[in-house]
């Protein structure tokens, strides 16, 4: 830990405090300016960060905002459920005949009377491996992840006829 030095400054004879002195305030410990805030790493905010291996949840809203979540496993690959699960990204699903359906991610939207409305915006579901994203084929509790891979959700348009994948996640 490091001593700062306050003094007081005497001047002409009289016993006036004119300034306090801080030796070292101008940096952090770790050397980084004081007022600036660095976001830790994907590693050193993980779930389970002692875990072997990684995959991580990326969210796109439709404002275009993004959040990215990681978890460490250590069976060779993490199903959709439990990764979405341990992640800790509010979610609220659906189960409809060909599995469960997103309604609601992050808080977004931020009511639905309907999980799947005609012309409303939807979830739309991308598997990242080998830092590429691919539309999901299935449902995200069907999905196995593998170290390094990542389970995305794009917030879009009903309208848009080629919803974009979110952004490749960040390990």
């Amino acid at each position: 830990m490091r001593k700062h030095l306050i003094g007081t400054l005497v001047t002409s004879g009289t016993s006036a405090t004119l300034a306090l002195i801080l030796i070292g305030a101008i940096s952090a410990c770790d050397g980084t300016p004081r007022g600036v805030v660095v976001n830790p790493s994907p590693a050193d905010t993980c779930v389970n960060a002692s875990a072997p291996h990684r995959a991580y949840v990326v969210v796109q809203h439709l404002s275009g905002t993004s959040v990215q979540k990681c978890v460490g496993f250590t069976a060779d690959a993490i199903d959709g459920q439990t990764l979405m699960d341990q992640s800790k990204i509010q979610f609220e699903t659906q189960t409809f005949s060909f599995g469960k359906a997103a309604c609601q991610i992050d808080n977004e939207p931020v009511q639905f009377t309907k999980c799947v409305g005609a012309n409303q915006p939807y979830w739309s579901l991308w598997v990242q491996t080998a830092a590429k994203w691919t539309s999901a084929q299935t449902g995200y509790t069907d999905v196995k992840l593998h170290h390094k891979e990542a389970l995305g959700w794009h917030f879009v348009q009903s309208t848009d006829p080629s919803p974009a994948p979110p952004p490749l996640a960040k390990p």
